[in-house]
């Protein structure tokens, strides 16, 4: 059962259409992929191609459709967006199939992707919607969807969505017997802001405790320009900022925690205690020290960690990364009598591993950090706030606490463009590449490890190689992406 433009434009102005005749409609210029549609942080592809409105349309209405008989009672949907072009078109057309569904949306316009998440929560929303395509290029979009708790929708309700959007919704019982409306709530973003705020303010018992520290923050023309500067300089901090306008035609272009070259220059430039860079929708952070030395996920998960372990407030010692998290991490979290747990990436897997063993810490080498003791998902302004706070506590520059972390492992990711999506998404179907990883992992034993996966947000196949010496992670990066190209690309 799929929606008609008709339809649809007569439930939203008309008369409401019968349950009946809803049934009978049909969209015959909607194609969809053969390969499922939602990927490991909800629908993302090319705007115009695959991101059309008219499949945000449809995405709004059984969206919508799915949260109606999934709630309680009627309750609005928070939407957000990014800075990119297509990202208003996509929103508009999106809240119009939500509200065609019978369902209210609150429109916060540009704004982080962890807002969404927590007034989604904090408002006891039916679910939230970004539209986003995180750290890809501007060409890019995507739609990212949250349940009524703030985290992650489930799988089984997006495979509904995905189902229905296909054709298939007899398990669904649709609803058309009223309309919603679509209200701008750009000031409920403030609620977000204070909540960033609040327990830092608490944890350092004054109102400005980052005074005489000076911090440098790429916003990436992106949805962290919405808020960013202000949240850190409220809390006293000398503030200096790149990239700090929306810019749907530059957003991570050539910046953010993508491309940190320009932050670690000015950290350098400025003098600046650290710095700060994020993605396009900042729902991921890395930092820079004083020294213009990278501080990745890892990194910020040691440091937080001990942190949260020697005052008692890490659940089993335990932190929950995934397979990309280096070995020289994993080895000094033991040695702390810690217990690191892996994943497969994505900060949807990150964020199950946490619910099903308790853990309150979590995250990936590529800035997603979940720290369940100040929100739900992964926040890149909320963790950039805490390490800052954390260097503040302990009086000491990141610079020193990362000289007394651990030394990682020489670690190397290629990215491989593979176009086809079926090739790219049966990678493990290639029997040269199966050959040449088995030779690999043969010759490095015990001092490295391979890992070879498809993206769920980019058409790139990664080949990831971390072993004990320069030499072998170049070589065999080097040829396995050769191998990649060779027989995928």
């Amino acid at each position: 059962m799929v929606l008609s433009a008709t339809r649809l434009e007569q439930a939203l102005s008309v008369t409401p259409a019968t349950e009946k005749r809803v049934k009978e409609a049909s969209w015959g210029s909607l194609t969809l992929p053969e390969s499922r549609l939602f990927g490991t942080d909800g629908i993302r592809g090319k705007a115009g191609e695959l991101l059309t409105a008219p499949l945000a349309l449809q995405v709004g209405f059984w969206a919508g459709q799915v949260f109606r008989a999934k709630g309680e009672q009627l309750a609005p949907v928070v939407v957000g967006q990014d800075s990119r072009n297509s990202s208003s078109m996509i929103a508009m057309a999106l809240a119009a199939g939500l509200t065609a569904a019978g369902l209210d949306v609150w429109d916060l316009g540009l704004c982080p992707t962890p807002g969404v998440a927590y007034l989604t929560q904090a408002f006891g929303a039916l679910g939230g919607v970004m539209i986003s395509a995180s750290h890809n290029p501007p060409e890019d979009n995507g739609i990212k969807f949250f349940g009524a708790g703030g985290g992650k929708l489930e799988l089984a309700l997006q495979e509904q969505i995905e189902a229905a959007l296909r054709g298939h919704s007899n398990d669904l019982s649709v609803q058309t017997d009223s309309y919603g409306q679509c209200y701008h709530r750009g000031e409920l973003l403030k609620v977000y802001h204070q909540a960033l705020q609040a327990p830092v303010r608490q944890q350092m018992q004054t109102a400005q405790p980052f005074l005489g520290l000076r911090v440098v923050l790429d916003l990436a023309w992106g949805a962290a320009t919405s808020l960013g500067a202000a949240v850190f300089a409220e809390l006293g901090a000398e503030v200096i900022c790149l990239h700090d306008r929306p810019d749907g035609d530059r957003i991570n272009v050539n910046c953010g925690s993508t491309h940190l070259a320009s932050l670690k220059v000015a950290v350098k430039e400025h003098q600046a205690d650290l710095g700060f860079a994020f993605d396009g929708d900042a729902d991921r952070v890395l930092a820079v020290d004083s020294q213009g030395r990278t501080v990745d996920g890892d990194y910020i998960l040691y440091l937080w960690g001990k942190h949260l372990k020697q005052a008692n407030q890490l659940p089993y010692n335990t932190i929950v990364a995934t397979v990309m998290s280096n070995l020289g991490f994993e080895r000094a979290w033991r040695q702390q009598g810690g217990q690191l747990l892996r994943t497969a990436v994505g900060d949807q897997y990150v964020y199950a591993e946490m619910q099903r063993t308790g853990a309150a810490l979590g995250g990936e080498q590529s800035g997603h950090i979940i720290c369940q003791h100040f929100g739900v998902g992964g926040d890149g302004l909320m963790t950039a706030l805490h390490l800052t706070a954390l260097v503040c506590h302990l009086g000491v520059s990141l610079a020193d606490l990362l000289d007394d972390s651990f030394k990682t492992y020489p670690q190397r990711l290629q990215n491989v463009r593979v176009e086809n999506r079926q090739r790219r998404l049966s990678w493990q179907e290639c029997g040269a590449l199966q050959q040449a990883i088995a030779r690999a992992e043969s010759d490095m034993g015990d001092q490295g490890r391979v890992l070879v996966r498809a993206s769920g947000t980019e058409p790139v196949i990664r080949v990831m190689v971390e072993a004990a010496t320069e030499d072998l992670v170049d070589y065999w990066t080097g040829a396995l992406a050769s191998v990649v190209e060779q027989y995928l690309a």
